[in-house]
């Protein structure tokens, strides 16, 4: 086990992240993943009341991300989940567990995206979908390994593209002839799949808590993460509801479920035009939502290794980059693995319930530290808020753990 003092005159994380570059990252990861690869499985279960699962979704992750946005304020340091699970709980165990969970979800939802680029991909060209992914994980842990800087700026650039091109979609929408559709009656199978879309959208509201892994590379943290975190949120959210409202709009809800490109189908009937030009973007989005998922769980590796939780050899960083080099490898390899074998959905709902899991975790961790009366000169949430983002993560994770095993 190294000595703390080991990493002094060793390569460290570069601070160069500010508050702009760090809500953009984590749109980054919201605005691919979600939209891009999910809308039509959402629809798939909530129908034309698809706009209000994103609601509900985001409601519940508000809450967490609030209690985030005290803790990063409090501890902004990678890994940072198992920090803050560290600091409440007290237990070396359980935050290991934690930072692992965090992980996990990364690696799941990376695998989602990688799933995703190969459905968008198959719009444009014919190739064997292992090869495929293979060629995708390759790129994207070249990029994560280049460099924090290089890779935020990439990510920053796709995530206006993006941003751009579903702002398009919406604009588009309002002049659209709505679709026929059968009228909407509040019945406990619409109220179930309100919950149920609810509970996949949820996986389109993961970045914020990718947005604390960074907080050793992020200027000012106390002051930047909860504003970025805040931000995020609300931007990402305004554009899901807005989108979704659009796509049940003008979509059939069938041609959607069935649709292995969603947004790509829903910009041809919107505009006429060739769905090609969408497979593009969506095919930017998801390689820019990988992107930030490999990163951030590298960077946990690296903080549960400086922690001593785990072997320092995931804690090695590169000199020429100042990057993780073996934490980036390890999990793109795992990304790779777990996209190769599971389904898109599964996917999702696993990321879903492992983050469901480490939020009520989380928010319990904040609720032990106000009631012990740690005090902080940062950003404060509401005494309320802890309860109800536990309570709701805990309730929402015993409904994706249903779904899962449906």
């Amino acid at each position: 086990m190294t000595h703390p003092d080991e990493h002094v005159g060793k390569p460290r994380l570069r601070r160069v992240i500010s508050g702009p570059a760090l809500t953009l990252y984590g749109l980054g990861t919201m605005l691919g993943a979600g939209i891009y690869a999910l809308i039509g499985e959402v629809v798939g279960v909530a129908g034309v009341l698809a706009p209000l699962s994103f609601i509900v979704a985001a409601a519940i992750a508000s809450l967490t991300a609030v209690s985030f946005a005290e803790l990063s304020s409090r501890f902004p340091k990678s890994a940072g989940e198992a920090i803050y699970v560290s600091k409440g709980f007290k237990s070396e165990r359980l935050s290991l567990l934690v930072g692992l969970l965090i992980v996990a979800s990364g690696v799941v939802s990376s695998g989602v995206m990688f799933q995703g680029l190969v459905g968008y991909g198959s719009e444009i060209i014919t190739f064997p979908r292992p090869l495929g992914l293979i060629a995708i994980a390759v790129a994207v842990g070249a990029v994560a390994a280049w460099g924090i800087s290089e890779s935020l700026k990439v990510i920053a650039l796709v995530t206006v593209i993006e941003a751009l091109a579903l702002i398009f979609i919406i604009v588009a929408g309002l002049g659209a002839e709505p679709v026929a559709t059968p009228p909407v009656a509040v019945t406990p199978i619409a109220v179930y799949g309100v919950l149920t879309g609810a509970v996949l959208s949820f996986y389109a509201f993961i970045g914020f808590e990718d947005m604390v892994n960074v907080a050793e590379e992020v200027k000012r943290p106390r002051r930047t993460l909860p504003r970025a975190i805040i931000s995020a949120l609300a931007v990402a959210t305004l554009i899901y509801v807005l989108v979704a409202w659009t796509a049940v709009r003008s979509t059939p809800v069938d041609m959607l479920r069935e649709s292995d490109a969603p947004m790509a189908l829903i910009f041809s009937r919107l505009t006429g035009a060739a769905p090609i030009w969408m497979s593009v973007i969506a095919i930017i989005a998801l390689i820019n939502g990988a992107l930030v998922q490999v990163v951030m769980a590298s960077r946990v590796l690296y903080g549960l290794s400086k922690q001593q939780w785990i072997s320092g050899w995931f804690g090695k960083i590169a000199a020429s980059t100042q990057t993780p080099i073996n934490a980036t490898a390890v999990v793109v390899l795992l990304v790779l693995l777990g996209a190769l074998t599971l389904p898109l959905a599964t996917l999702a709902r696993a990321t879903t319930f492992l983050l469901l899991v480490v939020f009520a975790l989380v928010n319990i961790a904040l609720i032990r530290l106000k009631r012990r009366g740690e005090t902080t000169d940062g950003f404060r949430a509401p005494i309320i808020t802890p309860y109800l983002g536990a309570a709701s993560a805990s309730a929402f994770a015993v409904l994706s753990l249903v779904e899962i095993f449906r």
